[in-house]
């Protein structure tokens, strides 16, 4: 089977399920694996799939982002063991930023300092924070019923009158040239203003977000440090170069 062929055939695979294994393109296209191997690393370059631990996968659309709801029962397990190294590396004394993430959410039931302040945008993290008696302040601004963020000129300006010794922020798509995007740009530029409001920032991201690229970039790897599950062992020297990434093993 020629080049071509394969490509197409592959591409047809990720079409029809969004998860596909080099074993069954081996099968298919009675190609080594060495080959498909190759066949995945051209088309990823070329954008039109991306590479996961065993296969590859079908590229999310720049324009598409679950609900709160829904991103907060995919990966669940992953999300709280980041998020439970996330919040180790809150101290006394300390002021945060709680970005509007699902991970983010994680971290507050896992944070076991008192003395802190928590600023956020988002809404579904007022609860348990109010629950755990943290000092908490809410930036202003349009209440976004997706995520449930808020967002928007007067969220800006709100968060201006802050500073903070860290940053804990959630991201749609991870990539070594595009960087930290996420769907909406105006959630991208709140995300974006509180880094540079920051000491220190981290991105908590499972690893479903490596090589996805969405609509608006919040900044460059190297402005923040990635907290993740596990990250592939054919990618990662990409990533290790431009930021420091802290792997959670169970």
């Amino acid at each position: 089977m020629l080049t071509p062929e394969r490509h197409q055939l592959i591409l047809q695979m990720i079409k029809e399920k969004p998860i596909v294994k080099i074993q069954e393109i081996v099968d298919l296209t009675e190609a080594s694996e060495s080959t498909i191997r190759r066949d995945l690393t051209i088309l990823e370059e070329g954008k039109f799939l991306k590479r996961v631990h065993g296969g590859a996968a079908r590229l999310r659309g720049k324009l598409q982002e679950p609900s709160m709801v829904e991103k907060s029962t995919k990966f669940l397990q992953e999300k709280k063991q980041i998020a439970q190294y996330a919040a180790s590396l809150v101290e006394e004394g300390d002021s945060i930023y709680l970005d509007a993430g699902s991970t983010v959410f994680e971290m507050i039931s896992s944070l076991q300092v008192k003395d802190i302040v928590v600023v956020t945008n988002g809404l579904m993290h007022l609860p348990q924070l109010l629950e755990r008696n943290i000092e908490t302040y809410v930036i202003g601004g349009y209440a976004k019923p997706k995520t449930n963020a808020i967002i928007g000129r007067g969220a800006l300006a709100s968060l201006e009158q802050y500073r903070f010794d860290k940053c804990f922020l959630g991201v749609n798509g991870i990539h070594p040239h595009s960087g930290y995007t996420t769907p909406d740009q105006e959630e991208a530029m709140i995300k974006q203003k509180a880094m540079t409001l920051s000491r220190e920032s981290f991105v908590l991201a499972d690893d479903s977000k490596f090589s996805e690229i969405t609509f608006a970039k919040i900044a460059d790897l190297h402005e923040a440090m990635i907290i993740t599950n596990t990250i592939d062992e054919d990618h990662k020297g990409q990533y290790t170069s431009k930021t420091s990434i802290k792997v959670v093993t169970p």
